[in-house]
């Protein structure tokens, strides 16, 4: 699953098939980010079938068919795209070109999922929310750090149960361990990853979004910069930023490629969220110094403290309405202006920030 290396963290849950074998099928164009693993996991723990998988570098699409074994290596996109079996183009391709495939996509009728940051520029999620009002076709983002995390997911459900009263503020920290002597050159380019807050802030947005029940924010401030790494010039190594939602929630995000070696895992990542008759803390991905266990919800509320281990319990819902959404023409797993702004909350933040030293 990667636990060491965040570029290749792909969870994986237990077989919850939501369709017959063979009905909803999939195609794969761009392999530049390992979450396409991820991605495609929680798809085929729901019932989907990759069928067919493309990528400019031959090695990576055959790794990757050697994960997925129903999955035919393409001679081209467009053997992809034109493929009139496949339902759903999944994609994690660099992230300035997601965009553009996900237009290629709905111009040829499939549904397209892609990996996040969905998009780099404004432009681009204009231009996509234009395609999709023309073709009536879906847009999903794997917003992994609340979809494909069981804290995060029963997080929502005690928040809804009322845990712990009403919501007063989010705060989200999002530390990665940059390991950069294993990433591509592309991930040091500004333009081609768009900025520190546009990448890994998107999955704070989204969760703020969808904590809050808010269906949009306004950026009170912004801050990015280089700060240890002069090396890597086109990088940021750290950023953050302050929301308030439109129905009132203030929300801090923090951000940074800092974590040490030390840590188990990627990247201790964590989530808060504070009401008025107690806090939920979401310790995702360890419990630091204490165990490496995922998954741990900690409650505190007017009946003490407790702390919960969903790891294994909860499951991920969100691949099966993924594919019901698909088959149905619903929208179940998340609405899509929810998916368009997250992200589009983000690149403003990005656009905003002072840029520190």
């Amino acid at each position: 699953m990667g636990r060491m290396d965040g570029q290749n963290y792909a969870p994986k849950g237990k077989p919850a098939p939501v369709c017959t074998q063979g009905e909803f099928l999939v195609g794969v164009i761009g392999l530049d980010h390992g979450h396409i693993y991820g991605m495609c996991n929680g798809l085929t723990e729901a019932g989907a079938v990759v069928t067919r998988v493309w990528d400019e570098d031959g090695a990576k699409a055959k790794a990757f068919a050697e994960a997925f074994p129903s999955a035919v290596i393409a001679g081209s996109k467009e053997e992809v795209l034109t493929d009139p079996a496949i339902h759903l183009i999944a994609s994690a391709a660099i992230a300035n070109e997601r965009g553009s495939i996900g237009l290629e996509a709905l111009d040829a009728g499939k549904d397209y999922f892609s990996d996040k940051p969905p998009f780099t520029t404004l432009e681009q999620v204009a231009e996509a929310r234009k395609k999709v009002a023309e073709t009536g076709l879906k847009w999903f983002v794997y917003y992994s750090e609340r979809i494909h995390v069981e804290a995060a997911v029963w997080a929502g459900e005690l928040l809804k149960g009322g845990a712990i009263g009403e919501l007063v503020s989010l705060r989200g920290w999002g530390p990665h361990r940059l390991s950069a002597e294993k990433r591509p050159a592309w991930f040091f380019e500004k333009e081609r990853y768009g900025g520190i807050i546009t990448d890994i802030g998107s999955h704070q947005v989204e969760q703020m979004l969808y904590f809050s029940g808010a269906s949009d924010a306004t950026v009170v401030s912004s801050r990015v910069g280089n700060l240890k790494h002069p090396e890597y010039p086109g990088l940021e190594d750290y950023g953050d930023a302050c929301l308030t939602t439109d129905n009132g929630i203030p929300c801090y995000l923090c951000l940074d490629w800092f974590t040490p070696d030390g840590l188990g895992t990627w990247g201790d990542g964590r989530f808060f969220l504070i009401g008025t008759k107690g806090y939920i803390e979401l310790r995702k991905y360890i419990d630091v110094a204490a165990s490496n266990e995922s998954d741990n919800v900690i409650v505190v509320n007017d009946d003490g403290e407790q702390h919960f281990k969903v790891n294994g319990t909860v499951g991920f819902p969100y691949f099966g309405r993924l594919i019901r959404d698909c088959l149905d023409r619903s929208e179940t797993a998340m609405g899509q202006e929810h998916t368009f702004r997250a992200i589009e909350i983000a690149i403003e933040a990005q656009m905003r920030a002072e840029r520190i030293r």
